[in-house]
């Protein structure tokens, strides 16, 4: 009989060690209906602003220009065009679009993003992970940087250069050295956003167009958060149905505070103003 109980007991013991942990595990992980923690749910930060936009101005464009990049600086539009044989920076008149100064890229060369810093214009370029320095005034070619991604657009803080390599990442670089000072992913309600294009800093914030979108995304430096999207679809109508690509090139006229934007092979320059104003 003794042997019995202790055999019971036994077979008892082994049932608990069994049972328990099930039970235990069981009480582990989500506690909410839908399966998700609430730590993460909702995207980080507020909610983007949505700006509304007006046509304010507008302003002739080249339409074999295949804009890069986008910049406003003395009354003037410069822009890097890209498509090999076919790249090179240019000085423009704003008000009659007629190219006041030019200098032709090598056609090896694919070219990307530029920004006026200031006395010279940087210009990165597509697959050959190399960057030119050119005076912004003769457009002598008068230096040249590497890196080590894609080069897409570029523009600055007035400390740091911003580029972007066509994916979600933002990289700052030493605008002397060139050297890599850090990086920011840029999201949107948790999400990645890919496809960062060219750029334009407005008022503490960075303007990126988003490849083969109509929309331009507010971001926030500090975070890499999208703070507030820009959507510009129907802004060119029918202009250029048959040669005009994608929605492509900011500038800001910060004296004037006035925004610019083109697309690639685009016919006009649109200047808008944004409802909220502030970014």
């Amino acid at each position: 009989m003794k042997g019995i109980f202790s055999g019971f007991i036994a077979v008892a013991a082994a049932l608990l060690l069994i049972v328990v942990p099930i039970l235990v595990f069981q009480n582990e992980g989500p506690s909410d209906s839908d399966g998700t923690n609430d730590e993460d749910d909702g995207p980080s930060g507020p909610a983007p602003v949505n700006y509304n936009y007006t046509v304010v101005n507008t302003f002739p464009h080249d339409v074999n220009a295949f804009c890069q990049g986008f910049a406003f600086e003395n009354g003037t539009f410069f822009e890097s065009t890209g498509i090999y044989g076919s790249s090179d920076i240019r000085k423009v008149d704003a008000n009659t679009g007629t190219i006041l100064k030019q200098y032709n890229l090598s056609a090896e060369f694919f070219g990307e993003g530029m920004t006026i810093f200031g006395d010279s214009i940087i210009q990165l370029t597509w697959k050959k992970r190399i960057g030119f320095v050119y005076d912004l005034e003769t457009f002598e070619q008068m230096d040249e940087f590497y890196y080590s991604t894609e080069g897409w657009g570029l523009t600055h803080d007035g400390e740091r250069l911003i580029m972007s390599d066509g994916s979600s990442t933002l990289t700052f670089l030493d605008p002397d050295s060139f050297e890599v000072l850090g990086v920011k992913q840029v999201t949107a309600g948790g999400e990645t956003v890919k496809h960062l294009n060219e750029l334009e800093y407005v008022d503490g914030k960075i303007l990126a167009n988003i490849w083969k979108s109509d929309k331009i995304a507010v971001i926030s430096p500090e975070t890499g958060n999208v703070t507030g999207w820009i959507d510009l679809t129907g802004l060119l109508g029918g202009q250029g149905a048959t040669t005009a690509g994608v929605l492509n090139g900011i500038a800001y006229d910060e004296k004037g505070d006035r925004l610019f934007v083109t697309g690639k092979k685009w016919p006009t320059v649109f200047e808008i103003e944004l409802d909220p104003r502030e970014l």
